[in-house]
């Protein structure tokens, strides 16, 4: 059973979405039925006084289904040629026939997606048909009472296809003032997102461009001193080199993470160039948290030792952004933990707090201090060394940040 159910399920589907292509062919086809229906119906009640049809029946069945297969392709000429075939049956003495439901139809059409002055003539004209029709064909047997009360009870059905099309008219523009709105502020939140990227880039470089700027000035100081002693102490100069020959690997790694930063024009004031915080400055860090109030554990685990200076400035970034936006946002009693794992090929950095936190999506948008934009400038710190970065909310309550920052950038 159900093999055969979801097969047929999807020939449903399928046909549905067909329809909802071609809706001027779902109009014809009832257009189709509305004639059929009105010649045979009025053929046999023609069949039954044993008279035939008047000349004039069948045109004006054919031009009111007309009216139903374009009523949404063009609702305004349709609604003037209901208006016209209308007023041409009353004035020629064509009987009604149920073609003339298209008259309701088209003031429904009209008013869900035509005009707003084609709205106003077809409310119009649908309260004045029935009085109109009653005029020209009265019941006989009803009365002068009895017409005007027909003339109002026909009139309602008109009036309901009003108001039920202009509702849908009213929901359509609300629901389409929705998506405008909602579209909007994706593209405001995609500019921020561009300007807080860009922001933080800035950022990264000109910090990078320090670091470069430090490991040059040890270049120089260790060669001016290497060739100070060069005859008097040939050890030292060894030594000296060795350093030079290390820290220019590392400056020649930082630069090639500096050219992939594109800086925004703005320029490092002039002045002296200082060596950006590091590993040693995490717990300094962590100790200014404690005498805020913030009680945090700090761990190290693994051989501590000397790393890129790159890799030291962007754990030292992410653990400041995180303790800061724990005292922000993690509430009176909350906790963090900082945890700094070496390993032979990188270091592991783990943050975790155990506060009510903040929505993620203030974390997306910029939930830290101004000198941060939450995981946006993480994510580009740590990309701009080649490392991962994992952040969401821990289950329980809290928030929890980790990171791997390899020793060599992925190429």
């Amino acid at each position: 059973m159900h093999a055969f159910c979801f097969p047929t399920l999807g020939y449903v589907q399928r046909l549905y979405d067909f329809l909802r292509r071609h809706p001027t062919w779902v109009d014809g086809f009832w257009a189709v039925i509305l004639f059929g229906i009105s010649v045979l119906g009025g053929a046999t009640v023609e069949e039954g006084r044993g008279t035939e049809l008047p000349a004039l029946t069948v045109p004006v069945m054919f031009l009111l289904s007309v009216v139903v297969a374009l009523r949404r392709r063009m609702p305004e000429r349709m609604l003037l040629l209901a208006l016209v075939v209308g007023l041409g049956q009353l004035i020629l003495d064509v009987p009604t026939a149920p073609a003339d439901f298209a008259l309701l139809v088209i003031v429904y059409t009209v008013a869900a997606v035509g005009a707003r002055w084609a709205s106003r003539v077809a409310l119009t004209a649908g309260l004045c048909a029935a009085p109109l029709a009653q005029l020209r064909w009265p019941s006989q047997e009803a009365g002068t009472a009895g017409n005007v009360a027909l003339s109002v009870i026909l009139a309602v059905p008109f009036a309901l296809a009003w108001v039920l099309g202009d509702s849908i008219r009213t929901r359509r523009a609300y629901f389409a003032q929705l998506e405008e709105r909602a579209a909007r502020l994706e593209k405001e939140r995609e500019a921020q997102a561009k300007v807080a990227v860009a922001a933080e880039r800035a950022r990264i470089a000109r910090e990078l461009h320090d670091v470069v700027a430090h490991n040059v000035s040890v270049m120089v100081v260790q060669a001016d001193g290497a060739a100070y002693v060069l005859d008097t102490a040939p050890d030292q100069a060894k030594k000296a080199l060795e350093t030079i020959s290390g820290t220019g690997r590392q400056a020649l790694a930082e630069m090639r993470r500096l050219l992939g930063v594109l800086r925004t024009g703005e320029h490092q004031e002039a002045g002296e160039y200082v060596p950006q915080p590091g590993l040693q400055q995490i717990e300094d860090l962590v100790e200014q948290c404690r005498e805020s109030g913030l009680p945090v554990d700090f761990k190290v685990e693994g051989t501590s030792r000397e790393l890129p200076r790159g890799v030291e400035l962007t754990a030292y970034r992410i653990v400041q952004e995180a303790l800061t936006n724990t005292r922000k946002h993690g509430g009176p009693n909350a906790g963090a933990s900082v945890r700094l794992v070496y390993f032979d090929d990188g270091l592991g950095l783990l943050v975790e707090d155990d506060g009510k936190g903040a929505p993620h999506e203030l974390y997306e948008e910029g939930g830290f201090d101004g000198q941060g934009h939450g995981l946006i400038g993480m994510r580009e710190r740590v990309g701009m060394v080649g490392g991962t970065l994992d952040a969401g909310p821990r289950p329980g309550g809290g928030f929890r940040i980790s990171a791997l920052l390899p020793l060599k950038p992925a190429h």
